[in-house]
């Protein structure tokens, strides 16, 4: 089985829907609240274990009632989290708000995540035991660093998600295979509102990357080559949430099973227009099955 290693964050989402987002110093009404198991690691995590991957998330969780439910609910979903750390202080959570066209705004408070800083003993093993290694940026970028050279040290694939966007050391994106920002972090890291221009300015700080375009699909580029456009299925969203994590986390399991980059972006598409159709984050990523009836749709 393909395994994927997961080094990032795990959030408790607290989620309220309205049907317009309020505006600065506006109140509205909501009309339903969840709690989600999230955080960007944790939602890649999930969606490649969904996809079939082995999956082991690195990582940590507080020392309260959030902790122990995230960690209970990443392995009733099949994910290892024997490198799942446990802090003293609270989880970290993220508080979003999701409108009835699907769009969202979050506000994540990082608490446990902030304390990784560093790769713990053991964990450079499980990254080379790893077929790809995924990594986010919410946690503190000195851990992100430790853990894509530990992957570059031991030939293992690094796909990284600049999310939230912010800016990147060139020793870290020395050691990044596969960058994969939405268009609005490609643009933020380049300056370049165009897709494609985004994109080539990164292919020169990287070897590869993919910015995916919402509604419109993804776009590939890579040296040398020319670029690919894959469209995404056309769904009715109702929630966006984690729509990009559960590209990745299915782009990862599919290029590391040997599939072709254009097969595997229509694999990771198909898998993010069924979650933009459920609400929450881990709760709408979808299975395998799932994900194979959307792509031969």
């Amino acid at each position: 089985m393909t395994h994927i290693a997961v080094l990032g964050s795990t959030n408790m989402d607290l989620v309220a829907y309205v049907a317009k987002a309020p505006q600065r110093g506006e109140t509205v009404t909501g009309r339903e609240f969840r709690t989600v198991p999230g955080g960007k690691g944790a939602n890649q995590a999930v969606a490649a274990a969904h996809a079939g991957a082995d999956v082991s998330l690195i990582g940590a969780v507080g020392a309260d009632s959030f902790g122990s439910q995230l960690r209970s609910t990443l392995e009733h979903f099949g994910v290892n989290t024997d490198h799942l750390r446990t802090t003293e202080g609270p989880s970290g959570t993220a508080h979003i708000v999701v409108d009835d066209e699907g769009g969202n705004a979050i506000v994540v408070i990082p608490g446990a995540n902030g304390t990784v800083t560093s790769l713990a003993p053991g964990d450079e093993g499980l990254i080379a035991s790893a077929d790809a290694l995924l990594l986010q940026l919410e946690i503190p970028l000195e851990a992100v660093l430790a853990g894509a050279e530990a992957a570059r040290r031991h030939g293992v694939r690094t796909i990284l998600t600049p999310a939230p966007a912010q800016f990147l050391s060139s020793q870290l994106l020395s050691a990044v295979d596969l960058l994969v920002p939405n268009q609005h972090e490609a643009a933020a890291l380049t300056g370049f509102t165009d897709p494609r221009g985004a994109a080539a300015a990164l292919l020169e700080q990287v070897p590869e990357v993919v910015v995916t375009l919402g509604a419109e699909g993804s776009l590939y580029a890579a040296r040398g080559a020319d670029p690919i456009t894959v469209p995404a299925p056309k769904v009715t969203a109702v929630d966006s949430t984690a729509a990009g994590d559960t590209f990745v986390g299915t782009l990862a399991v599919a290029l590391a099973e040997g599939r072709e980059m254009s097969e595997a972006m229509v694999w990771a598409s198909a898998a993010a227009s069924v979650s933009v159709q459920r609400h929450g984050a881990t709760s709408s990523m979808p299975y395998r099955s799932e994900i194979d009836t959307q792509a031969g749709a």
